[in-house]
């Protein structure tokens, strides 16, 4: 995992020694899947209309220790989720919106695992026996938990079946969990930034194209870049707040504005018969053809452009190691994502102004679809004990009741960068 510091090795350990009692195997028969959680710095809310977005993974996320089952069955069981998941690899699964009767709302990502394989023309013969262990509290915070235990999920049971998929395979996968299993209209994102980033560096993903590279910076291990940069550590400050997204109306009705958007400004440009995604319509035909958007639709055209130029403009700024302005870059991301997006809520929207006023902190905005969870931050690393007490501070005068909710009581976290998901 590079020179990510998770997971460790007492965590690795005691996954192993879980899967091995509920199997009666040997310790040494346990495979572990490492499925980290993401980072989106720049490139919010885009994906699903073909943007090209930056992501990172952090050093939290998920471990799935398992064993092969001798038989089809699938049993999981997990250290923060109440029951077990049973199923069986040789039954067909259909999306959970045609299943009357639901057996715990974690097990439906494994179950979709399942149902993508199978779609993709896969057979699976044997089931896995899997305990599964996420980073305490980071569930539904906007880090992308349900993204790391689908690709968990698909990752443990293709290897138990000897499938070999790529990563790009795995990415179409897990958003056939997401799309067509789940019902959520969301792009690539999540699953690209877990399936294909490196320590170090961030995932410069086009998803139009579905072409990815990696941008490489001098601030490569924590070193301080030119011009006197600082080292950064990565702030996440919860909001309490936790709402799984497949609930959440808001995002499914954000992308379809986009979508409505896009449809009326191709309509005035002749292209009528061009999928109706915002990366389809030129940046002019934009500028020319706004006024005939309602306000809430022109308002998030005006986010995808904004956000696209964000994006470039962020590439040169970590490239060169000027922290200073990826973090203003990620600032007015934050206020787009606000003011033209229009997601978030109070505590969150307090969330992020006041990590705009905290000591030693380079840029913030949501994680996530930002209607619920956590805002990200960027912060010099020599500064972050001070920011974190601050945020910590400021935010129980904001939301005392919500802030006893994070985290029992903490607010902040501090994370390093991490690396891509795999079976060790």
């Amino acid at each position: 995992m590079g020179a990510s510091s998770w997971p460790s090795a007492v965590e690795l350990s005691d996954a192993k020694k879980k899967v091995a009692e509920m199997s009666g195997r040997d310790v040494g028969d346990v495979r572990v899947v490492i499925s980290p959680y993401r980072i989106c710095p720049l490139g919010a809310h885009i994906d699903h209309q073909g943007g090209t977005v930056l992501a990172m993974t952090v050093n939290k996320g998920i471990i799935l220790a398992f064993v092969p089952s001798y038989d089809s069955q699938a049993q999981l069981c997990s250290r923060q989720f109440a029951g077990e998941v049973k199923f069986r690899v040789d039954e067909e699964q259909l999306p959970s919106m045609h299943v009357k009767e639901k057996n715990y709302d974690w097990g439906s990502y494994a179950r979709g695992a399942l149902y993508a394989l199978q779609k993709t023309g896969n057979k699976l013969c044997k089931g896995i026996l899997g305990f599964i262990s996420g980073s305490d509290g980071l569930d539904s915070s906007g880090l992308s938990s349900s993204a790391a235990v689908g690709i968990a999920c698909l990752l443990a049971l293709e290897s138990a079946n000897n499938l070999s998929m790529s990563p790009s395979e795995n990415i179409e996968l897990d958003k056939l969990i997401e799309n067509s299993y789940l019902g959520l209209r969301n792009g690539i994102l999540d699953q690209s930034a877990i399936l294909l980033s490196k320590y170090g560096y961030l995932t410069l993903m086009d998803c139009k194209t579905k072409e990815h590279t990696f941008v490489s910076s001098s601030m490569l291990d924590g070193s301080k870049g030119p011009e006197g940069a600082n080292k950064y550590k990565i702030l996440l400050a919860f909001s309490g707040l936790k709402h799984c997204l497949k609930d959440n109306p808001g995002y499914n009705c954000r992308v379809a504005e986009c979508q409505e958007a896009a449809r009326i400004l191709l309509c005035a440009s002749g292209a009528q018969s061009v999928e109706p995604r915002l990366c389809e319509v030129e940046p002019s035909i934009f500028e020319a053809q706004k006024h005939k958007l309602k306000a809430n639709l022109a308002k998030r055209a005006e986010h995808y452009f904004s956000e696209n130029k964000r994006v470039i403009e962020g590439v040169k700024a970590w490239a060169s190691g000027n922290l200073l302005e990826f973090g203003k870059l990620i600032a007015a991301s934050g206020l787009s994502s606000i003011q033209n997006y229009e997601c978030g809520c109070e505590p969150m929207i307090q969330l992020y102004e006041i990590l705009m006023r905290t000591p030693g902190i380079f840029g913030a905005r949501f994680s996530g679809a930002g209607f619920r969870g956590c805002c990200l931050a960027f912060v010099d690393a020599d500064q972050a004990d001070e920011a974190t007490a601050f945020v910590q501070k400021e935010y129980a005068k904001a939301q005392p009741d919500l802030s006893s909710q994070a985290l029992g009581g903490r607010v902040v976290m501090l994370c390093d960068a991490g690396d891509s998901a795999c079976v060790i």
